[in-house]
């Protein structure tokens, strides 16, 4: 029997995926939670093989909980559920070693065979993702840069952006340059809209 875990923020779309997998013989849902930040401790307190996890959540997003699961409960398959499918998700999903990656748009027959491969040790990508992925190319910015760049779309300023990492304000407009410059975009605005068309940042 496939023991599930299920984390998905919405109650009505979270009851009715526990609903749909429920119906089959072969697998139970043994906990569903709405936050990425109770997904480890869903695993570990019910035995859980199977993590099928919304990508946005709140308090933690799936893909990061995914890769918690990795580290500390690496017996547990992931499967990545997503409203929005972007090849730059794709990338990050694949760093953090998720099993599966899913559209929410899959048919009920897709989704369910895509939670019992992933629980037999499978990998289930969708394939026009994967494509779409692979002529996009992975992320060229470093995790540092990351960083930055998130912090600049939280809307903090370079002396802010600073503090926060325990860089320089000098060190800071080098890597906000650089970002910019690996984008080919005209300014950090630019870069910035460019990175979240693509799913690059968290």
């Amino acid at each position: 029997m496939q023991r599930i875990v299920l984390a998905e923020d919405m109650h009505m779309i979270r009851v009715a995926l526990a609903a749909l997998l429920e119906l089959e013989p072969d697998m139970e849902v043994v906990a569903q939670v709405a936050s990425g930040t109770e997904v480890v401790p869903a695993v570990i307190r019910t035995d859980a093989d199977t993590a099928v996890l919304d990508i946005d959540m709140p308090g933690m997003d799936g893909i990061t909980a995914a890769g918690l699961l990795r580290d500390q409960v690496p017996g547990c398959r992931t499967l990545i559920l997503t409203g929005v499918a972007l090849p730059g998700q794709l990338w990050r999903a694949l760093d953090a070693q998720v099993s599966g990656f899913l559209p929410k748009h899959a048919s009920p027959e897709e989704l369910v065979e895509g939670v019992r491969r992933v629980g037999a040790g499978r990998r289930v990508i969708d394939p026009e993702l994967a494509m779409s992925a692979w002529e996009i190319g992975d992320n060229p910015l470093t995790r540092r840069e990351i960083e930055v760049l998130a912090l600049v779309a939280a809307g903090a300023e370079t002396a802010q952006i600073a503090t926060t990492t325990n860089l320089s304000v000098g060190t800071v407009r080098n890597y906000l340059t650089t970002i910019v410059n690996k984008l080919g975009a005209r300014n950090r605005i630019d870069a910035l809209r460019t990175a979240k068309e693509n799913g690059w940042l968290p």
